[in-house]
């Protein structure tokens, strides 16, 4: 099976070893994205809320770059620095995502990348 490389400028660059996601067969794996802007490479002014707003327009930049919609999502995963934020998450996601809902985990953390509060990964299936 070949692997293809999804990239694209609407999302942050990747700032270590890694793609933004990587495309085997039908399958996308969406690296974590943290809330960084896209254009300065900074975490986003703001609250939480703010932050989880940029990370899904990471993820939904990358997903399209694909060839894909949040509606593929199969799997999401979020990590958070303070799970206090989780309801938090739930109203934002709400925003972006219909029924049926993908799986999902929510996981407290100790530390992200560049002092973010949330990042989140998931994996697409495309038809």
């Amino acid at each position: 099976m070949s692997k293809t490389v999804i990239n694209t400028d609407k999302a942050p660059a990747a700032i270590g070893t890694y793609s933004q996601a990587i495309k085997a067969g039908s399958t996308v794996y969406l690296s974590g994205q943290i809330p960084l802007d896209p254009k300065t490479m900074e975490l986003v002014e703001g609250d939480f809320e703010a932050q989880t707003v940029q990370v899904f327009e990471n993820l939904k930049a990358v997903v399209e770059a694909a060839g894909g919609s949040f509606a593929d999502i199969v799997k999401l995963n979020i990590f958070l620095t303070d799970l206090a934020h989780f309801a938090k998450v739930n109203e934002v996601m709400g925003r972006y995502f219909a029924q049926p809902y993908p799986a999902r985990a929510a996981i407290g953390v100790a530390s992200l990348p560049r002092g973010a509060q949330v990042e989140m990964d998931g994996i697409v299936v495309l038809d």
